[in-house]
């Protein structure tokens, strides 16, 4: 999403369900910048725990900036 890279990681746990976390990657080379997001809600599929992470990141990335 523009000048962001989003990528949702999926993982099983224990139980069958999968936990959604997301990378939100800004810049390029030694000015590379990572923020990773994990949420608490589980999910029963794959599938569902990444779009839970891609809306989640999306709504983060909309929200007006904070002023200085």
């Amino acid at each position: 999403m523009g000048r962001f890279l989003l990528s949702p990681i999926t993982r099983q746990i224990d139980g069958g369900q999968f936990s959604a976390s997301l990378s939100i990657r800004s810049g390029h080379g030694s000015t590379t910048h990572d923020r990773v997001f994990r949420f608490t809600p589980l999910f029963a599929s794959s599938h569902a725990a990444a779009r839970y992470a891609m809306r989640q990141g999306l709504g983060y990335l909309r929200q007006p900036a904070l002023p200085a």
